[in-house]
């Protein structure tokens, strides 16, 4: 009777207790499906960081950001530290994204997303401050060097993080230098040194010094420098003929390079002035001979200077004379030269010692050509007669002495025994083989 007057109640309590665990057990295996998703973040100095925090399920759980210095940024939609940089993107029981402008070195560091479940889970997300590298600087030009002088040039570029890489460029075509990084806090400054013992090849060549860097992307900084190089002198005399003769018109050109370049040069012959300014004329570089004539046969000398030094260079002028006018004659190979005068110039030797100009040779002598080689002919005809009667004197042959008397016998034995001088003159039956 009392179990009946109490059994409703102890229905209530069964029922409660039942529901509860039930709900206890839901709720649990829910939690276990709730955890953030973040990403790390990389952003150069001065851009905008996104962060943002994702759960797949949750139960109506918040969500909250806090920096490195686990300052809580935004729990929910609630901002909670005063920084204008730092705005909410979107809040939801799924989602808090939140921005972070004008992005600082100190920024730098671990962010961490709070899930507040029972226990509390977290995620967490670096965020990486790249620093761009300032413009590069190259220290040791020595405006102007000299030729033969060592020098060394530096490429410095400071304030990158990480640390950039430079690389060296003589004109367009890449060269090594030496590296070297010193870190200053968070950033570092980087240096490069090209060591050089300039020549005059140096001169005009442009030394680049490139910056490569994460921060960049495709487009490094860079800073060119042009090497001036000072040396002395170097002068060539180029000449207007190959075979000045009387009465022509020559230039002799006075070629000269130098660094400085010579402001003007000077002409001597033979070691002294021109002996003919009324037919030799000087203008600028250049010596012109109105008309040649044999007087102006010579060593004519060109001489520049800069600072640096002297060069000389020499021509010697060697005038042909004009040869005679002499009438074609197709059908003959050779040509009748009258004595007691000079033969045409293309017969005529020009090699010889004191002539500058000497440069034709001679053309091949067919007269004399057709000389040696009918000797030649004739003493190898001589040859093969003479070789020819000889062996047909001492040909080689077989003279047989047969035994006279010996042609009648009946037999051999009286063949032998009839033989002239028998056994005493064996001695004389001999076969000769010449």
């Amino acid at each position: 009777m009392i179990l009946k007057q109490h059994f409703p109640f102890i229905f209530y309590i069964v029922c409660g207790i039942v529901l509860k665990a039930s709900a206890t057990k839901n709720k649990g295996r829910g939690s276990q499906g709730q955890f953030p998703i973040t990403h790390n973040v990389t952003v150069a100095e001065g851009g905008t960081a996104d962060m943002t925090c994702r759960v797949d399920h949750n139960d109506n759980t918040s969500l909250q950001w806090s920096n490195p210095a686990q300052q809580t940024l935004f729990f929910g939609d609630k901002k909670a530290l005063r920084d204008n940089r730092i705005e909410l993107v979107r809040a939801s029981w799924q989602e808090l994204a939140i921005r972070i402008s004008e992005v600082a070195l100190t920024d730098e560091g671990q962010y961490t997303c709070s899930l507040f479940t029972m226990p509390v889970k977290t995620a967490k997300a670096f965020l990486t401050v790249l620093r761009v590298p300032e413009k590069p600087e190259i220290a040791g030009f020595t405006k102007p060097a000299k030729e033969g002088d060592q020098i060394t040039l530096t490429c410095v570029t400071s304030g990158s993080k990480p640390a950039a890489d430079i690389r060296w460029f003589r004109n367009e075509k890449e060269i090594q230098g030496a590296k070297e990084v010193n870190a200053s806090g968070k950033t570092f400054t980087v240096s490069s040194t090209l060591r050089l013992q300039v020549d005059r090849d140096d001169d005009g060549v442009a030394y680049t010094c490139r910056v490569e860097h994460v921060a960049l992307s495709s487009s490094p900084q860079q800073t060119t420098e042009v090497l001036e190089v000072h040396y002395p002198p170097f002068v060539d005399i180029t000449s207007s003929l190959t075979f000045p003769e009387e009465g022509e018109y020559l230039k002799l050109e006075c070629v000269s390079k130098g660094n400085p370049l010579p402001d003007s040069v000077l002409w001597t012959k033979d070691g002294g002035e021109l002996p003919d300014i009324d037919r030799m004329i000087v203008e600028g570089r250049e010596l012109t001979f109105t008309s040649l004539n044999k007087t102006d046969n010579g060593t004519y000398r060109c001489e520049a200077s800069n600072h640096l030094g002297t060069s000389r260079a020499e021509y010697m002028l060697f005038v042909y004379e004009d040869p005679p006018k002499m009438p074609p004659h197709p059908a003959s190979p050779f040509q009748l030269v009258p004595l007691g005068t000079s033969p045409p110039k293309a017969a005529v030797t020009t090699g010889f010692l004191g002539d500058p100009n000497a440069l034709q040779q001679k053309g091949p002598d067919h007269a004399l050509i057709g000389g040696v080689v009918a000797v030649v002919v004739f003493i190898t005809l001589c040859l093969i007669i003479v070789l020819g009667r000889y062996l047909a004197r001492h040909k080689g042959t077989y003279l047989t002495h047969e035994a006279k008397g010996a042609e009648d016998a009946p037999d051999a034995d009286t063949a032998i025994i009839n033989a002239e001088g028998n056994q005493a003159h064996a001695a004389e039956k001999k076969e000769y083989f010449i």
